[in-house]
């Protein structure tokens, strides 16, 4: 446990979902634990009590929050949990804070699942990440291919081996997302949400995914908190190929902010990491992780012009592996673009490489 993470409160201790268990977090809560084959080897999954009209009469059963990527370890632990953990009770709609896999990956398979002749289970997220999802399991979200290649090389990643890889990731997400349900149910910011018996409040976050939802509830005093609030790393804020000059940092700092309305009583549900309370301390550790990192990065391109890939070991001190930089560049650039919108740094291209100094 870091320094940080030591001034937080996790009401749960060190306990831990096994794989083959829902553990009760609050009243109609349950966390689910599932392996992921990243660095970041695991994802928080959320069922939630619930209780809707199907074929014409109400209904109890479950709303999962969340999904995991779609791979055969991951339909296994599914389906033991669905015989074993849902007290007979079947899953009502699936609700999906964002597009990343990790996410979404298997909304397709679950709904798919849980539908009769008479129910279509629904899918329930906010449009735009619904949209880009369908882009991406289609091979075109800038996580890899030609695209995702050439922007990267004009930030300075152009070793011809790792050029040659990043290409070579085309299917990246679709490998995790085959396909995507048809339809939804449309997210948004502000938006109401009865599951079973308490209101859920979706709460918008920018700068991480193009448009995460996370859900408070007042009643329990509970946020869902998906990648926009974790306990121990900073989530992942980055330009894309598909969207190269944006400014997400920018995004995800206005976001936290909008967050500190919230009772610093909450108990934040992670989807990664473990259940935690301090929620203002929390936001200001991540502003203040960002804000040290910003001033790095300006000092060094005072001391000479960079590019993003020559920035990379300002901002990471540990190495890194080729799935590991295609995040850290878009970290990078998004660091870079922050600092350029705020005037601080000015760019130039050479040798078609975007090069930042400080002004």
């Amino acid at each position: 446990m870091n320094e940080a993470e030591a001034r937080l409160h996790y009401p749960l201790g060190e306990t831990l979902p096994t794989t083959t268990q829902a553990l009760d977090v609050a009243p109609g809560v349950k966390w689910i634990r599932m392996a992921l084959p990243f660095a970041l080897n695991h994802i928080n999954l959320w069922l939630l009590r619930d209780r809707l009209e199907v074929d014409g009469h109400m209904t109890e059963g479950w709303t999962i929050v969340d999904c995991c990527i779609d791979a055969p370890s991951s339909r296994e632990q599914w389906q033991h949990l669905f015989d074993h953990e849902l007290e007979g009770l079947p899953v009502l709609r699936v609700l999906v804070t964002h597009m990343h896999p990790d996410h979404v990956g298997l909304a397709h398979w679950l709904v798919d699942h849980w539908s009769t002749p008479s129910y279509d289970c629904p899918l329930w997220m906010s449009g735009l990440d619904f949209a880009m999802a369908h882009i991406g399991s289609a091979g075109g979200t800038g996580f890899g291919g030609n695209d995702a290649a050439a922007f990267f090389a004009m930030h300075g990643l152009n070793n011809p081996d790792d050029v040659a890889k990043v290409r070579a990731r085309e299917n990246y997400y679709g490998s995790l997302v085959p396909r995507m349900p048809k339809a939804h149910t449309r997210l948004f910011d502000g938006l109401m949400v009865r599951i079973g018996a308490h209101q859920w409040r979706c709460m918008v976050g920018y700068g991480h995914a193009p448009e995460h939802m996370a859900l408070y509830c007042s009643e329990l005093d509970v946020l869902i908190g998906g990648d926009m609030m974790l306990p121990r790393i900073s989530t992942n804020v980055s330009v894309y190929a598909s969207e190269p000059e944006s400014n997400p940092l920018q995004l995800f700092l206005d976001s936290l902010d909008r967050m500190r309305a919230l009772p610093d009583s909450v108990l934040i549900l992670p989807s990664h990491g473990k259940p935690f309370k301090g929620l203002h301390e929390r936001i200001n550790q991540l502003v203040a992780h960002h804000q040290d990192r910003l001033a790095e990065v300006l000092q060094a391109c005072r001391e000479r012009p960079l590019n993003a890939a020559q920035v990379l070991p300002v901002l990471f001190k540990r190495a890194l592996d080729l799935h590991q930089t295609t995040f850290a560049m878009g970290e990078s650039v998004a660091h870079l673009h922050l600092l350029w919108f705020e005037g601080k740094l000015r760019r130039f291209k050479q040798d078609d490489v975007w090069l930042w100094q400080a002004t």
